[in-house]
């Protein structure tokens, strides 16, 4: 899944073409429906990436525009009610993610209660589960949950091919499940009001500290902490992932991480821990059939 929503028309093209040259396996592109979005939906149909996954608000109409065009659409939901009007707006798969998701997250349900109340309300449609699974055994679990799959992000972060930056890593690797924090509006710039999760790290202590202030009062609000060749200046509280080419206090940036983090401790190649997860989660499945 490329995360490109926020890329210039030509940066999308390059990295959906590349993409399609390494794979003959379906891939998709995910859109951040907090910003204007139909001129990226445009690219990608050009394109035409098989599926498309809408994220935060409803996708309304880009949904029949995806669909008409052939592709395969996922919208993520938090609730109940909100896979019943994705449903009835023609997604074809839901995903439900529940709040122990690292990065941003769209509801205050766990993935554990939330699977099942999901599926109980969309019928046929298939249900991605998000949030909390890093293993065979997360995988497994929203399987007898009713879910077809499962969507996880944290485990991969500590994938080989995950270009993020070195220190990031290191923080993901020597994290338990203890060291995430959900925060309702902090890693805030350029994407307000937006609750989200991360690792515990300086900008969120100094901040709690000083007593949680509001936008406008925080400690070091409009500090320049980063640089980066790709993105420019990051200054804290800004919403942004460290990559390999970030400079500066990368401890005091957004470091996305969802509660499964505890069970991310090794580095391996992507394909590994995909074979991995897969061998466990059959494993698991069949101890239960026994």
């Amino acid at each position: 899944m490329l995360a490109l929503w926020r890329d210039d028309a030509e940066t999308m093209r390059k990295q959906i073409r590349e993409t399609r040259a390494l794979t003959s396996k379906p891939f998709g592109v995910n859109l951040n429906l907090e910003f204007p979005q139909d001129e990226r939906l445009d690219v990608c149909l050009a394109e035409k990436v098989p599926v498309i996954s809408f994220f935060w608000r409803e996708p309304g109409a880009l949904v029949r525009r995806a669909k008409d065009a052939g592709a395969i659409v996922l919208h993520t939901v938090a609730s109940a009610n909100m896979a019943r009007r994705a449903v009835e707006s023609g997604v074809d798969v839901v995903v439900a993610q529940g709040w122990e998701a690292g990065g941003h997250v769209r509801g205050t349900v766990a993935t554990l209660p939330l699977i099942p109340a999901v599926v109980d309300v969309v019928g046929t449609t298939p249900v991605v589960a998000a949030g909390g699974i890093a293993d065979g055994r997360g995988l497994a679990a929203v399987l007898a949950l009713g879910a077809a799959g499962a969507w996880i992000g944290t485990r991969f972060l500590a994938s080989q091919e995950a270009t993020i930056h070195p220190r990031y890593r290191e923080r993901l690797l020597s994290a338990t499940e203890e060291d995430t924090v959900f925060l309702e509006e902090l890693f805030d710039v350029g994407w307000r009001k937006a609750p989200h999760r991360v690792l515990r790290n300086k900008t969120v202590e100094t901040w709690e500290a000083a007593g949680r202030p509001p936008s406008g009062a925080r400690p070091g609000e409009g500090e320049v902490i980063a640089r980066s060749r790709s993105v420019g200046e990051i200054v804290r509280y800004q919403s942004y992932t460290p990559g390999t080419d970030f400079e500066g206090d990368i401890d005091a940036l957004s470091l996305w991480a969802g509660q499964s983090v505890g069970l991310v401790s090794e580095i391996k190649p992507a394909g590994d821990i995909v074979r991995e997860i897969v061998a466990q989660a059959q494993s698991t499945l069949g101890k239960l059939a026994q």
